[in-house]
């Protein structure tokens, strides 16, 4: 009889945020597959004994390509009761969560998806963005920055980052490399070049900095930023001089 791999959020960074059921999940399991973001003080979790694998994925370097992560849960969960994958953020945003649950159970194997607090929404939050803020707007949409080839043709599309609406907040995650690309395809679709924009590097974390800007200006602004960073773009950015909190 196999085990069963528990596909965990990690949260944004701030071991705080990880969540009750994801540290009894750490505390308790065999095997743990991590990844880049995740914060190393959570693994000081980890029981005596455990098993601990460094499957992260940086920019332009994979340590562990996507099938062979696939077939080592599988094989793990074969072996062992608990198996661990823990994700930074929550393993259904942008994470191959679905990825690797579909192919888990297409060989057998169950598992249990353990939401985690996305970096999406807590980024801002330390950053004192509000995603909703009312009078000002009454959305937010969440999006990958990264460039790839669609999964149905195989080829490569022009990026395009759609219309960004009157009352939206955009959250860009991964945005920092491909930034002018992302500005380029906003205004080319319709938003303002004076539209407020904000970039948060190592965000919740204690190194975490935030330049604000406009469309027109935050490629500049923030040519000294470094990833991980996420890009927010709207007017909830204007609110950040006001409601910044964290580290102030």
């Amino acid at each position: 009889m196999s085990g069963k791999v528990y596909l965990t959020g990690a949260g944004p960074g701030d071991p705080e945020l990880l969540t009750i059921k994801a540290r009894r999940a750490i505390r308790q399991a065999d095997v743990i597959l991590y990844d880049h973001l995740v914060n190393e003080e959570i693994l000081n979790e980890v029981k005596e004994g455990a098993i601990l694998i460094y499957v992260g994925k940086e920019d332009k370097h994979h340590t562990m390509p996507q099938e062979d992560i696939n077939a080592q849960l599988v094989e793990y969960a074969l072996k062992y009761d608990k198996v661990v994958r823990l994700k930074g953020g929550d393993p259904l945003v942008f994470g191959r969560g679905g990825e690797e649950a579909l192919f888990l159970a297409e060989n057998g194997i169950a598992f249990e998806f353990i939401p985690g607090i996305s970096s999406a929404v807590a980024v801002p939050t330390y950053a004192g963005i509000p995603l909703t803020h009312r009078g000002v707007n009454t959305s937010f949409r969440v999006m990958t920055g990264h460039q790839a080839a669609c999964h149905k043709c195989g080829k490569d599309h022009n990026f395009d980052a759609g219309v960004l609406r009157e009352n939206e907040t955009l959250v860009i995650l991964m945005g920092l490399h491909g930034l002018a690309k992302i500005i380029k395809s906003l205004v080319k679709n319709g938003a303002a070049p004076s539209t407020p924009c904000a970039v948060i590097e190592n965000g919740t974390m204690p190194t975490q900095k935030c330049v604000t800007a406009t469309l027109e200006t935050i490629v500049e602004a923030s040519r000294d930023m470094n990833s991980p960073a996420i890009v927010v773009v709207g007017e909830t950015v204007g609110l950040q001089e006001q409601l910044q909190w964290f580290g102030a």
